[in-house]
């Protein structure tokens, strides 16, 4: 009886079809929802949300799964199945961006303006950049310098950091941003020059860069389309551009512009299209009076006599000059045998730190061949003042301008203390650097090339070599800040940084030393990828390093990276870098067998670094279990 009612009861109940139903349909309602959004943007979502520290104010948001599109979360705009745009401004936000956000591949606008973003740190570089036209990261507490990524968003339309603690000088990102129309960077701290990739903003109508500290001339925005202007409270030198001038929202207040007249415009400069009309002259150009040209027979034959006229001015100049030169020059090898630092023989000359050093003041006799430092020299006196002016000039370079500090050797001999060995701070591939302090406090590091490793057979390699470096802008890059080159001395200035190599910090710490936390391990990493990023992606062509390894990773005073050397080994043949190369351990198996470097193998370089940054322990130490010929250098980490 029993038995009968629980079969009865099963059996007969009313709501076990129902059950039935919603079970089938309930795990195909469950796939039709998660379909709805891409999953890579979803995944992107919930990283985000985890990078927003989880706020409770995003309606819908959560930290896995989930279907942003589907269930509308807040602030999440969907083209079909992919997220198109992020606007959350305004919504007491902290924390940072997503590091994954440069994945999103349909995203066209990104707002999250007016928040507390950031909190002291840079701007996450790997921002979505295939589609992006709208960037707006106004009003939150992000420091450091522009994003590079921003070089690679081609269509961006719209740029808005305004109000947040950026600084150092900007870096050289607009070159590819012809569709951009408004820019405002107010309200930081950023420095220096505006950069030259300026000229390339061709749509650009809006421009803010007021209550910073940029420096220098505003030069490069003279021929942009702008209608709206603001540059107050900077510290600009030099004259105003008079196509600035016209513009009706222009505002220059608070710069150190220089007063009087502007100089004139350089020579051969075209006339202005809408000349003043001679009174028979007809709108054409045309004289009325038959049709010909305005300027008649004779004003041609005076202009071809003009010409010639000059011509044979500027000829009998350039000979005169050209035998009178020649003159010296015999006078000079007939009773002057140089034996310091003449052009013939500059490579007789020891090099600044083997204990000989240079007598400036000597070299004004030319019978004086002392090379013992005298007890003060003039301070900005160059080896190529008074009695060697007749050396013959260096060939200019088809090179753009170098935007860096040119010293003298003297100059660079008194801030290091005539290259002593007290401020030698390592000695790498290309030469020795020294640590190099000036009369106005500033301490840099100068590197002096090894002539043996780089040898420069004219003035114009090495000013091209320069040129090439001075363009390289990363705040994980160690700069160029100046060159030297004098008598055969090829010297580069960088930035000093006071924490020194990577690689000494991690195998040459002593009793006093902390180690490094693991916070400032991921720092490091994070930021020597970075720099690889931007020589292998951003530069174009791409740069191969060639010499990625712990000892050319700088760290400055709150343990950022700084990669040096960057562009010096690109100078070089792959086979004579390779010769000269000597830190085993961290070049990939295949450039030891083709001798050919690539990108793949400063990856395989890169991969060493991180090993030696995460064990502590060099390539190659004191461990011979394996041949390094049997097995990739990184092995050794395991043994």
């Amino acid at each position: 009886m029993g038995r009968r009612r629980r079969g009865g009861g099963m059996l007969d109940a009313p709501w076990l079809p129902l059950l039935l139903l919603v079970c089938c349909a309930w795990p195909q309602k469950q796939i039709l929802v998660s379909a709805d959004t891409n999953a890579n943007d979803v995944t992107v979502l919930n990283t985000l949300f985890t990078s927003l520290n989880s706020p409770g104010q995003l309606k819908g948001w959560q930290a896995s799964g989930g279907d942003p599109c589907g269930q509308s979360w807040q602030g999440i705009t969907c083209s079909g199945s992919s997220v198109t745009a992020i606007k959350l401004p305004s919504l007491g936000l902290s924390g940072n961006l997503a590091y994954n956000m440069n994945t999103m591949g349909s995203v066209v606008e990104i707002d999250m303006s007016q928040n507390n973003l950031g909190g002291g740190q840079a701007i996450q570089y790997n921002l979505p950049t295939d589609k992006l036209e709208r960037l707006n990261l106004a009003g939150n507490q992000f420091t450091g310098n522009l994003p590079y990524s921003i070089f690679s968003m081609s269509k961006l339309k719209y740029l808005n950091l305004n109000h947040n603690q950026l600084q150092g000088k900007m870096t050289d990102v607009f070159s590819n941003l012809d569709s951009l129309t408004t820019v405002d960077l107010s309200f930081n701290s950023l420095t220096g020059d505006l950069p030259d990739s300026f000229t390339a903003l061709s749509s650009l109508k809006t421009l803010y860069l007021q209550n910073n500290q940029f420096s220098g001339s505003i030069n490069v925005l003279a021929n942009l389309p702008l209608t709206d202007l603001n540059i107050a409270n900077n510290r600009f030198t030099g004259w105003i551009p008079s196509q600035l001038k016209k513009i009706n929202s222009l505002q220059t207040d608070g710069n150190s512009w220089t007063s009087g007249p502007a100089p004139p415009p350089p020579p051969y400069t075209a006339p202005p299209a809408n000349r003043r009309k001679s009174p028979g002259q007809k709108n054409d150009g045309s004289s009325s009076s038959g049709g010909k040209s305005g300027i008649g027979g004779g004003g041609v034959a005076g202009i071809i006599i003009s010409l010639l006229v000059v011509g044979a001015v500027v000829a009998f100049f350039v000979i005169r000059k050209r035998k009178r030169k020649a003159t010296m020059e015999e006078h000079f090898e007939q009773h002057q045998p140089f034996t310091s630092f003449p052009s013939n023989q500059v490579k007789d000359v020891k090099p600044f730190e083997e204990s000989a050093t240079i007598d400036v003041e000597s070299l004004a006799s030319p019978a004086s061949a002392s090379l013992k430092l005298p007890p003060k020299i003039e301070r900005h006196k160059s080896f190529d003042d008074d009695d060697f002016s007749n050396k013959p000039v260096p060939k200019k370079s088809n090179a753009k301008p170098i935007k860096a500090t040119v010293y003298s050797v003297a100059d660079l001999q008194i801030a290091t203390d005539s290259f002593s060995m007290d401020n030698l701070v390592g000695e790498g591939t290309f030469g020795r650097v020294y640590r190099s302090q000036f009369n106005d406090g500033k301490v840099l590091a100068v590197k002096k090339l090894d002539s043996t490793v780089m040898p420069f057979h004219s003035s114009d390699d090495f000013v091209e070599l320069v040129s090439n470096i001075s363009k390289l802008h990363h705040p994980n890059l160690n700069e160029l800040e100046g060159y030297c080159m004098e008598h055969g001395q090829h010297l580069l200035v960088y930035h000093f940084h006071r924490n020194g190599s990577l690689h000494d910090l991690l195998h040459l710490s002593d009793e006093y030393s902390k180690p490094l936390s693991w916070n400032s391990r991921v720092k490091i990493a994070l930021g020597s990828a970075r720099a690889l990023e931007y020589l292998h992606e951003v530069c174009s062509p791409s740069i191969i390093h060639k010499n990625f390894k712990s000892s050319n990773i700088l760290l400055d005073s709150e343990f950022n990276p700084h990669l040096s050397d960057a562009g010096l080994a690109s100078f070089i043949p792959d086979a004579e870098f390779q010769a000269a190369e000597q830190s085993a351990g961290c070049t990939a198996p295949e450039v030891d067998m083709t001798g050919q470097y690539t990108l793949k193998s400063d990856v395989y370089s890169f991969g060493v670094v991180m090993l030696e940054l995460l064990t502590g322990r060099k390539p190659f130490d004191r461990y011979p279990v394996i041949s390094h010929h049997q097995f990739p250098a990184c092995a050794q980490f395991f043994f």
